[in-house]
């Protein structure tokens, strides 16, 4: 039985929620409030979500979760076993990651400043929208973004989702951002596709 420490709207909770399903996982949950962290915070020495314990081995950050699932629990597989595949999806993992992340990111910290920059947050805007093609191009020709659903699909869905809509209580800012600056459907069916596709997975 695996433990998942998980709160409500979290996108980085849903990227291990989606592959501990995809591997068939039992799973409990455990639910905490922001305003009280004490529970993941006692099981793992931090305050962040998601955190699993796998039978004793206590992991955080959502990355490194489904790394650990794909070690432990190689099948069905979310990476691929061929390297140059593998370095693939590497690759793309640290891009999302480093380079995909930044304008919401940027976004995000305008807006909760005192006297945010319209005009960076307008062309940051404009950037992440521009991104999405990227992904419409990636998918020309296959039903996922490497070929087989993959971790590629597990770690961007929970933020590209946004383009298509966001949940009426979803309040925070960060997602307010996804959902605002990111256009869903027009020029991109291949993308509108993924999306619900993804969607349509189930989750622990």
């Amino acid at each position: 039985m695996i433990t998942l420490y998980r709160a409500p709207f979290s996108t980085n909770v849903e990227r291990v929620a989606l592959a501990l399903a995809h591997k068939r996982l039992e799973v409990e949950s455990v639910v905490i409030d922001y305003s009280d962290r004490s529970a993941v915070v006692e099981a793992s020495g931090q305050g962040l979500v998601p955190v699993i314990d796998d039978g004793g081995v206590v992991v955080s950050d959502s990355l490194a979760i489904l790394r650990h699932l794909e070690e432990r629990h190689p099948e069905p597989a979310l990476f691929p076993r061929e390297p140059a595949r593998r370095a693939e999806l590497d690759v793309f993992l640290d891009w999302f990651e480093r380079v995909w992340k930044l304008p919401p990111n940027a976004i995000e910290a305008e807006l909760a400043s005192e006297t945010p920059d319209e005009e960076r947050i307008a062309r940051l805007a404009a950037l992440m929208d521009e991104r999405l093609d990227l992904f419409e191009r990636m998918l020309t020709g296959r039903d996922h973004l490497l070929g087989e659903l993959s971790a590629a699909d597990v770690y961007s869905f929970p933020f590209l989702k946004y383009t298509r809509s966001r949940e009426p209580d979803d309040e925070e800012l960060f997602h307010r951002v996804l959902d605002e600056h990111q256009s869903f459907g027009a020029g991109r069916p291949r993308l509108a596709e993924w999306i619900e596709r993804i969607d349509a997975l189930p989750r622990a």
